[in-house]
């Protein structure tokens, strides 16, 4: 894919003013990514920044993450969020967004002065990152596998081949948002070379229940960014309290008929639509999702559904509320449907191993979210079990998501305090143990 930036002049010193520069990252039909770098050059801390353009007639902004926007006509105007617009001497922050349409920002002006840097020469280098190096057109794993579909008790790409995913869960949006952004997908997708993208949007706990639109927004905008990618785009409504997925029926409805509509026509969408039930027996989540899945089917008829299971997603083996036999006697009435199992290797032993394997002899799973630590996503790492559970996924082809691509301070986040903040994602650096272990098991070639 192309990477068009503005041209930089030559100088031999150093700008005194700030500087935006653009490039489109990527392309595809009617559309493309764009990107702004703003890059501070002189010799004071920026507090607040603005950036504003026009683009063409018959080209319009879509989606856009890690900045706000106004727009009047074809004038648009982007300016930081609370996070991102301290930019200190020498640093940079990143914004993009989707355009539609053959053309590209034109007239641009950095807080009120030219993004070039007014009558002071730009320096020599670009301000603008090395992108991460692309993967080759055609073979990303949405272009290598199409529609995705259930065949019996696999998950199979648009050629009935049985295939296994692998990839990163996102933490929570409402407070992890800097940590998935076009950057840090960038190395997931190309240094990681992540099939599968979990987007991770809380319904309670400062989600969507407290902004329905702006959570909706989040989410349309992260499977823009995992399509760009070619990666596939897992839509996890993330529910823990309460328990019962019955108590945001509603909600549900509207955002999963929203989700649908917007991108029916993608090939890369799954949609996760309970997290992890717990408190409730399996009749109530099949309840559920006789309610929700075809909210889903009537806008987008052929993606595949994830529906949770028992007791926090572990096919019941964490308390009542029904098992893998229970399930399988009394399945959901879709098509194209699969069962979610969830583990932590520090905490979750041989029961819970064995629970999982039985279930894949009657049921077609996906592991939507797992740590190699205790429960609660910290703690000490237990490599040793949770490789026997991948070593399991990949007999079976069962596909995985590791939780989670962020900076928490928790031992289940892959990157170090404040890497997220420093946009610092590429290599091994600001990996901790477990992001440098889950980085190699990705990493291993697929058997598309």
């Amino acid at each position: 894919m192309a990477v068009l930036s503005a041209p930089l002049t030559t100088v031999a010193q150093a700008a005194a003013t700030p500087t935006a520069s653009f490039a489109k990252v990527s392309e595809w039909g009617s559309g493309w990514e764009g990107r702004y770098t703003i890059t501070n050059s002189g010799a004071s801390t920026i507090t607040s920044w603005r950036v504003e353009f026009d683009l063409p007639a018959g080209t319009t902004v879509g989606s856009y993450w890690d900045a706000t926007l106004t727009s009047s006509g074809q004038h648009h105007t982007f300016g930081n969020r609370a996070w991102n617009g301290t930019v200190n001497p020498g640093a940079s922050v990143t914004f993009g967004f989707v355009g539609t349409g053959p053309g590209a920002p034109v007239g641009c002006r950095l807080n009120g002065q030219p993004c070039a840097g007014g009558s002071t020469p730009t320096p020599t280098a670009s301000p603008t990152p090395t992108p991460t190096p692309t993967v080759p057109p055609g073979s990303t794993p949405v272009a290598a596998n199409g529609q995705l579909r259930v065949c019996g008790r696999q998950l199979c790409n648009a050629r009935g081949k049985a295939i296994q995913l692998r990839g990163m869960s996102t933490h929570g949006l409402q407070w992890y948002a800097n940590c998935a952004t076009a950057g840090s997908l960038d190395v997931l997708a190309n240094e990681w070379r992540a099939d599968v993208l979990r987007i991770s949007m809380y319904v309670q706990e400062g989600g969507y229940e407290t902004d329905p639109r702006r959570f909706t927004d989040l989410v349309h905008n992260y499977i823009e960014l995992a399509t760009a990618r070619g990666m596939y785009a897992i839509v996890d409504w993330h529910m823990l309290t309460p328990g019962d997925p019955n108590a945001n029926l509603d909600r549900a409805r509207t955002f999963f008929a929203e989700i649908a509509d917007r991108h029916r026509a993608k090939n890369n969408v799954i949609y996760e639509i309970a997290n992890e039930p717990n408190g409730v027996a399996w009749s109530a989540i099949k309840s559920y999702a006789d309610q929700i899945i075809p909210v889903i089917r009537t806008r987008d008829a052929d993606a595949v559904v994830l529906v949770g299971t028992p007791d926090w997603s572990s096919l019941g083996a964490s308390g009542e509320g029904g098992g893998p036999d229970v399930i399988a006697a009394n399945p959901v009435t879709a098509g194209n449907v699969m069962y979610v199992f969830h583990f932590y290797a520090a905490s979750h032993d041989d029961y819970y191993l064995d629970t999982v394997t039985r279930a894949a002899d009657r049921l077609p799973l996906f592991v939507t979210e797992f740590g190699t630590q205790e429960y609660t996503g910290d703690g000490p790492n237990n490599f040793t079990m949770a490789q026997r559970y991948l070593d399991l996924f990949a007999s079976r082809k069962i596909s995985w998501v590791n939780w989670n691509f962020s900076d928490d301070f928790r031992s289940g986040a892959v990157f170090t305090t404040g890497t997220c903040g420093a946009g610092q994602f590429s290599g091994t650096g600001r990996l901790k143990e477990a992001g440098v272990w889950i980085r190699d098991r990705i990493r291993t070639p697929d058997d598309f």
